[in-house]
């Protein structure tokens, strides 16, 4: 896209961090998300400690953000959440840019489970979600989108014997202030996560996902791979771990690795 070097390897860092988006609220610590809801009554609360080191034409940004979610099931099938982000920028050493931090897109979503199949144990959701802009200084420092945005993902659930199978497909929408130096820019993604059960207490999982975002007439496409692990003590707390590389194809193109710990938390 024509936009800097410097804003390019930040987006891809918030992009990875959050899914498409500024909302990191998927299952822990995965970019995709799965057809599970917390039932009528039931309460979830996650956070994460993110840590990203972008590189793009021989120079590093990083990033350190702090996503905030908290989700509430209103039926069987059907879940809201509201999420918050903090971040925190570090441009290159060489760069003209100081440290910038402050929050991220508020967020406003939903989670409805529409079709679920016992005997063959699949079900499919839809996740609509609202991200409210940013202030116009913090969308010059990447650190959100200055214009309400949105997304929607369709979900798909396998249980298998050695756990699941997830899918995600789905698009967005980011919409800026500024779009001389940042135009609105339209994305399709997929997604597929395998997460194996090893034992009662642990599961390991592959996330694998590829994103095409089209902007003033130039398409960059963007891929992602991580490897993560799930500890769960009980059955109401999850704590987790990530280790995350994305590339694009931008000219300069960017690469990004990122670090992720999460807690997951539910309750009624």
């Amino acid at each position: 896209m024509k936009s800097s070097t410097r804003l390019s390897a930040f987006q891809i860092a918030l992009l990875v961090l959050s899914g498409i988006s500024a909302s990191a609220f998927a299952f822990q610590p995965l970019i995709t998300d799965d057809t599970g809801t917390q039932g009528g009554g039931g309460n979830q609360f996650e956070f994460s400690l993110n840590s990203d080191r972008a590189e793009a034409a021989g120079k590093v940004d990083r990033l350190r953000s702090l996503p905030i979610a908290y989700t509430r099931g209103l039926s069987e099938a059907l879940d809201v959440y509201a999420g918050l982000s903090y971040a925190r920028t570090r441009p290159d050493a060489g760069a003209d840019a100081d440290d910038t931090n402050g929050s991220g897109n508020p967020s406003l979503g939903a989670k409805w489970r529409f079709y679920e199949n016992d005997r063959s144990k699949i079900s499919f959701a839809l996740k609509p979600e609202i991200l409210f802009p940013v202030s116009s200084v913090r969308e010059n420092a990447g650190l959100g989108t200055g214009r309400t945005s949105g997304s929607l993902t369709l979900i798909l659930t396998q249980e298998v014997p050695f756990g699941a199978v997830h899918i995600n497909a789905g698009m967005g929408r980011d919409r800026y202030r500024n779009t001389s130096n940042n135009p609105d820019a339209t994305s399709t993604r997929a997604s597929i996560a395998p997460v194996w059960n090893l034992g009662e207490r642990w599961k390991l999982a592959l996330d694998l996902g590829t994103e095409s975002a089209h902007a003033a007439g130039t398409r960059v496409r963007s891929n992602f791979a991580e490897l993560g692990a799930i500890y769960s003590p009980g059955r109401n707390l999850d704590f987790a771990l990530g280790i995350l590389r994305a590339s694009d194809n931008d000219d300069p193109g960017a690469t990004t690795h990122t670090a992720t710990a999460g807690v997951t938390w539910r309750y009624r």
